[in-house]
């Protein structure tokens, strides 16, 4: 495993990368005892997952804490790998540590993925992946998913990229409708992620969820201008909108045709000669 200032993980220079963030609900509120079992076996199981995907976590750059992991994966990690097998392999493995125990002594973990850029700082990872990655893992909708699924021990959060360029395109066997889109606001981020609840159907916890997401970007439908209605999107009673019943001269083909006729109203003062004239208006 290295340290967060460079070595195997490359992180010395510009590059972008992998990154892996979990943490344990309710440490705070654990006695000792359990704390220590979950510092020991967090990593554990995390190196477990990991020898599972492919992975060797001793060449990841980590930052630990002491219910939680942050790391960045070396140039050439699958992504792939780290949704699945990677995410399967965790939560078989915290069901295993939970079997048997009390309910309050479960150790169950939140994951969030993201793949951006990392250098490493004076205290920890710096630049937009490591914030990015940090707010989807602390998020109350991840959050809110782990609490909602009471038997789950993992929900797991993928960012836009990770999730448009792997599970959208079918690299993993978990499906993309197995994700629900959500929208995240902590702090000073706000975008998009998508969550899973290995076992669960997500979009059953009550979860909130944007709009309908666009079919490549996921872009909300509330967060791009709408396009300018087209003459065939509007309702026949709308000005402008021309009969599809129409004849070649415009005129409506029966008289039950719910097409808009035009009206002219022309007023005309004193004296007007104008034998044989059509008064009306010229298209």
């Amino acid at each position: 495993m290295t340290t967060i200032a460079g070595g195997p993980g490359g992180l010395d220079t510009f590059g972008r990368r992998l990154l892996l963030a979990v943490d344990a609900k309710g440490y705070g509120r654990a006695d000792v005892l359990t704390q220590s079992c979950f510092q020991e076996a967090i990593p554990q199981l995390v190196g477990v997952a990991a020898r599972a995907a492919g992975e060797d976590m001793a060449a990841w750059a980590v930052q630990q804490a002491g219910d939680s992991v942050m790391a960045v994966l070396p140039e050439g990690a699958s992504e792939p790998a780290m949704v699945d097998p990677f995410m399967r392999r965790l939560d078989a493995g915290l069901r295993a540590f939970n079997h048997g125990r009390v309910r309050d002594s479960w150790l169950e973990l939140r994951a969030a993925l993201h793949f951006g850029t990392a250098s490493p700082g004076a205290n920890g990872f710096v630049g937009r992946a490591p914030v990015e990655v940090g707010r989807l893992l602390d998020s109350r909708v991840l959050r809110s998913a782990l609490a909602a699924a009471e038997d789950a021990p993992l929900a797991v959060a993928v960012s836009a990229t990770v999730f448009n360029d792997v599970v959208r395109e079918a690299y993993t066997t978990v499906r993309a409708r197995d994700f629900l889109q959500v929208r995240i606001e902590e702090k000073e981020y706000a975008g998009r992620a998508w969550i899973w609840v290995p076992g669960h159907d997500v979009h059953a916890l009550g979860l909130d969820a944007p709009a309908a997401p666009d079919a490549v970007t996921g872009t909300r439908d509330a967060d791009v201008p709408a396009a300018p209605a087209r003459s065939d999107d509007l309702p026949r009673s709308a000005p402008g909108h021309r009969s599809d019943a129409a004849g070649p001269s415009g005129a409506a083909a029966d008289d039950t045709s719910t097409a808009v006729r035009e009206r002219v109203v022309q007023n005309f003062h004193g004296t007007v000669h104008a034998s044989g004239a059509v008064f009306g208006i010229s298209k």
